[in-house]
């Protein structure tokens, strides 16, 4: 044994060098990281145990380790709060401070083949040769995963007590907390979904099935309505054997229902339950909730239902108290661009005119930098070309040109109607300079379409090219063969509906997304595919483009979101946590930021640099369909299935304004270029406008809001909104302001 504890050192020693440090443990206290595991060649991220080796003992709930072999050489470092990271093999992002390959990775590596060699060596042995073999064999990267099994997960159902009296320790719960001080039960009354959930998955589990089914029948009604949807689900949840497939189920399960509770009511809560001895409801409590208790007054029935109603309660407090860096990066000056520029058209009156509106721009951060701002250099952005510093600049003369907008000078909406769109219209976007619009289709074709008396060229065939005088001015011109030009081009290549579509700022390339798991940059040169990117596995919903291109990011089914580079084929970060389908992306201004939107009715800000998850937003009854930050990247707007708009500040990590007036879902929001209006498209057929300078201002951010989340919403909807338009029968899918701050919409005519 001695022997063979020196062997298993000396080897673990020579694993550490050969795999030179890509190796990563993967921690899964996190729900919703389970899910994803490594990466076979080519194939992009599998759910579940799809793909992966088994593990070293047959039985990895025994052995509590699984080993995965990740394909070319891809490190996956999934971290404890909901965060991933993703280092591959690329210099563009610096390499996390994650966890590589260190003693506590090497500690864990001898732990298991440890474990085999109290069977004997040999089985020892030939374990730990298994391991490095394997090590070798897939380009030296090995991920440690530790996933629940599912019958492990669902096995702590068995901890019940007697069936027919679930009804009873529920409705005394329920006869207590109705009867308590009107301060402590709106606070109390948020046990009841959780419980409810829990103890009729418990029956159900147990085999209980009438008493699960008499049990639903006499509580559902008492839940709050914005649980429906889930109780349908649950409701279709009648035995065991139902429940080890049931995503949802499983989610609820695993992660902690988190409620945010005075310290008085939690208080006479556990008297209570104490008192009347009622184990079978105190051991759901602590066992699968997570109760945030804060010092000082209840909240009252309308703080809390502006924060509740996603899939696993409220966030809890310290998920938002991570330093943001909201602010602005300092924009390059183009001080000999612009004098060139002057002298081509402009007078001496014309250049304050221009610098002005540059001030306004990015808030005079030209000269000083943005105290909010993250460092220049945080992450590495790509170098401004000349054609991008010349776009700036026609940038800034158009901006002098801008309508300032306000509540007494309304911008005019231009609305663009895609008619006879048979192939079903699924995303929309404009280009920045709004000089092209695309349309993604249920057919799986992509539509561009010029709006400007330019039409659509492509550039000649490599034997015309060959021809061009490569020193002339108009050289850029010459290249564009006339023959190809017109309105339209259509882009094929995806098998399945277009549900996301992005332009890059510089305008030379086009992203799409799709239902066959596919993300594709077209050229919009050649209009002709460059690169699939494929990672996940299921419907991809949303994609966008960095606002300082290179970059962008993808949602989808698979409940996570990928960071990408156009030049790399695997992802630069995966960001995990949400627990449903990932819907919308946006990039912060700075692009060090990412948010999400999720079908499990939060929306989350990640790290671009590390990974992490800095913010989660609750409050939202429906999916999340619609993200726009505000121009000076301080404020999050966010758009759901339940009709409303939350307004969110980043610094503080707190709801600060709701909008109220929408019938139907809101798949578009947009602020104006200046940040004065924000205009929401929803499914109602409406774009309406509303006042974000009086949204934001005088708001209350002390010490005590900020600590115990105690937000109190103006009912001001009505004051806010500035006007509603209808379109005769147009669902709204974008929205778009010019530089000129014209308003532009977009959706497809619908007969019905």
């Amino acid at each position: 044994a001695d022997s063979g504890e020196a062997l298993l050192g000396r080897g673990t020693s020579a694993a550490a060098v050969a795999i030179g440090g890509n190796v990563a443990t993967v921690a899964t206290s996190s729900p919703g990281v389970a899910a994803v595991a490594a990466v076979p060649p080519g194939k992009g991220e599998a759910r579940g145990t799809a793909g992966s080796v088994p593990s070293l003992g047959g039985n990895p709930g025994k052995w509590g380790a699984r080993v995965l072999l990740a394909a070319s050489g891809l490190s996956l470092m999934l971290g404890d709060k909901g965060r991933c990271q993703v280092p591959g093999a690329t210099e563009s992002l610096p390499r996390p401070s994650g966890r590589s390959l260190d003693v506590s990775f090497l500690h864990t590596i001898q732990g298991e083949i440890r474990l085999f060699w109290s069977k004997g060596p040999r089985i020892g042995c030939l374990a730990f040769l298994l391991l490095l073999a394997g090590a070798f064999a897939v380009g030296g990267a090995v991920v440690v995963e530790d996933q629940p099994d599912v019958s492990a997960v669902l096995s702590a159902y068995n901890q019940q007590g007697d069936p027919t009296l679930y009804e009873e320790y529920y409705s005394g719960l329920k006869h207590f907390i109705e009867c308590s001080l009107d301060c402590h039960r709106a606070e109390l009354s948020q046990l009841f979904y959780p419980l409810f959930v829990h103890m009729y998955l418990e029956l159900v589990y147990n085999q209980h099935e009438s008493e699960a089914k008499s049990f639903f029948e006499r509580f559902h009604g008492d839940q709050e309505c914005y649980y429906q949807d889930d109780l349908r689900v649950l409701s279709s949840l009648t035995k065991k054997e139902h429940m080890k497939g049931n995503e949802t189920m499983l989610d609820f399960r695993t992660s902690k229902f988190v409620l945010r509770i005075s310290r008085d009511s939690y208080q006479l809560l556990k008297r209570h339950l104490q008192e009347k001895q009622n184990n079978q409801i105190w051991n759901i409590v602590q066992e699968h909730l997570y109760i945030d208790i804060f010092d000082g007054m209840p909240r009252s029935k309308q703080q809390i239902d502006a924060m509740v109603g996603s899939l696993a309660g409220e966030a809890k407090r310290e998920a938002n108290k991570a330093k943001v860096f909201f602010g602005l990066l300092k924009e390059p000056e183009f001080d000999v661009p612009l004098d060139d520029e002057d002298e081509e058209g402009e007078n001496e009156e014309g250049k304050p005119k221009k610098k002005k509106p540059k001030k306004d721009n990015v808030g005079s951060k030209s000269k000083k930098q943005d105290p909010n701002a993250p460092p220049q250099n945080r992450i590495p952005l790509p170098e401004l070309k000349d054609s991008d510093k010349l776009d700036k600049v026609m940038n800034m003369k158009e901006a002098a040109r801008r309508v300032r907008l306000g509540p007494e000078c309304l911008p005019s909406i231009c609305f663009y109607t895609f008619l006879n769109a048979y192939q079903g219209l699924t995303a929309v976007d404009i280009t920045d300079d709004s000089s092209m619009i695309v349309g993604g289709f249920a057919d799986s074709t992509v539509r561009v379409w010029s709006v400007t008396p330019k039409k659509l060229r492509s550039v000649k065939t490599a034997a015309d090219l060959s021809l061009i005088d490569k020193e002339s001015d108009d050289v850029l011109e010459r290249i564009m063969d006339e023959k190809t030009a017109s309105e339209l081009k259509i882009l094929y290549g995806h098998s399945g509906p277009v549900y996301g579509t992005s332009f890059s700022p510089d305008r030379n390339y086009l992203l799409s997304c799709s239902e066959d798991g596919t993300v594709r940059l077209w050229s919009l040169q050649t209009f002709t595919c460059l690169v699939g990117y494929k990672g996940h596995n299921y419907p991809v919903w949303d994609t966008q483009f960095s606002p300082y291109g290179y970059y962008f990011v993808s949602g989808g089914h698979d409940r996570v979101a990928r960071l990408w580079a156009t030049d790399h084929y695997q992802p630069l970060r995966i960001f995990a946590g949400h627990l449903a389908d990932v819907t919308c992306t946006r990039f912060h201004p700075n692009s060090n930021y990412i948010a999400t939107g999720s079908a499990d009715r939060t929306i989350r800000l990640w790290d671009v640099l590390n990974g992490n998850c800095v913010r989660i937003f609750t409050g939202h009854k429906g999916p999340i369909h619609s993200l726009a930050f505000s121009p000076n990247g301080r404020f999050l707007a966010t758009g759901a299935t339940d009709g409303r708009v939350l307004l969110w500040d980043i610094g503080h990590g707190l709801m600060v304004g709701e909008l109220k007036g929408h019938t139907d879902t809101i798949y578009a929001l947009r602020f104006s270029r200046d940040g004065e209006i924000l205009a929401s498209g929803s499914m109602d057929n409406t774009v309406r406008l509303w006042d974000a300078v009086k949204a934001f201002e005088d708001l209350e951010t002390d010490d005590f809001t900020t600590a115990t989340g105690h937000i109190n919403l103006p009912e001001n909807s009505q004051d806010l909104l500035l006007g509603t338009y209808m379109t005769k029968s147009t669902p709204v899918v974008h929205l778009h302001f010019t530089r000129r701050n014209l308003l532009l919409a977009a959706g497809a005519y619908s007969s019905q």
